[in-house]
């Protein structure tokens, strides 16, 4: 699926995008999945196991910062992830044993939706080694005025930055950090069907939505099966033991078959802990915890 040229640029970027990576078939049906799952959420009136509500979320007028485990809501994001050339462009840089740390569709409302924090996906969930990355499908155009994905190149290969503030895991960097290179940043748009890529160590954010369009992004967060989550990072999967961990494990895999021989790398590693007052999602984790934005 992707060419050397496309590897090799990602290697020493930390980030890819890979233009219309699903077929008009699949984007339509991903749209209208979406589009119904929002519209259901007009019901709820607190966050749940399938919706984070953003600020002002009324019967009216339905906001969403995101739709909780989508593959887990309609078989369409679990086939895309598993049966599509998303798939290939997942073993092209990760190899054939791969499985879903966990996935998201975030959906930022127009007017205002919900900024995300300069962060590392690293400093939340750190493992034995770093082969693991996320993919972004667009299910709608992404414009610079609709929240678009920042990153910062390169910044993959570099320091593992303080995620803390006033003593706890806030889940964002802060601004003022000299090792916090933002002039560097790159925005990442584009149309329907197409993905970014970025390594699980690329420094990136979000700014509000700001436009009268909503912005559609359907996450998915990806790793190698050698690379084994550590203790202590913010995961559900401490919780099960290690009978219902195993299944969970298996049931989580993408490509392959799970692997019992963790790969061992020399990498910065900062424990996500002591966690923030909520830490049921990003959002809250960077609002309890008191991170000081770089979008205010």
């Amino acid at each position: 699926m992707l060419s050397q040229k496309q590897r090799e640029f990602y290697e020493t970027n930390g980030y890819l995008k890979v233009e219309q990576v699903v077929t008009p078939s699949e984007l339509d049906e991903l749209q209208a999945v979406t589009d119904q799952l929002i519209d259901e959420s007009r019901q709820v009136t607190q966050s749940n196991e399938v919706y984070d509500l953003d600020r002002g979320h009324a019967p009216q007028d339905p906001r969403l910062t995101r739709i909780k485990l989508p593959h887990k809501r309609h078989a369409i994001y679990d086939r895309i992830l598993k049966q599509s050339k998303v798939t290939e462009v997942l073993t092209d840089l990760l190899g054939p044993n791969t499985f879903l740390n966990t996935s998201k569709l975030n959906t930022k409302a127009p007017g205002g939706g919900a900024a995300v924090e300069w962060h590392q996906d690293w400093a939340f969930y750190p493992a034995t080694n770093d082969s693991l990355l996320a993919f972004g499908l667009m299910l709608r155009d992404v414009t610079p005025d609709n929240g678009p994905l920042l990153v910062i190149p390169g910044s993959h290969k570099g320091p593992v930055l303080s995620h803390h503030a006033s003593g706890v895991f806030c889940g964002a960097v802060n601004p003022e950090d000299p090792q916090f290179e933002r002039d560097k940043a790159v925005t990442l748009t584009g149309r329907a069907g197409d993905m970014t890529v970025h390594h699980v160590r690329t420094l990136h954010g979000s700014a509000p939505n700001v436009s009268d369009r909503a912005r559609q992004i359907l996450f998915y967060e990806c790793a190698s099966a050698d690379a084994w989550p550590l203790l202590g990072a913010s995961s559900y999967i401490h919780s099960l033991g290690q009978r219902m961990f195993w299944e969970d494990l298996q049931d989580r895999m993408i490509t392959g078959t799970p692997c019992l021989q963790p790969r061992l790398a020399q990498v910065p590693v900062r424990m996500p802990l002591p966690p923030a007052p909520d830490n049921s999602s990003i959002f809250k984790t960077q609002e309890s915890g008191g991170a000081k934005s770089a979008f205010a």
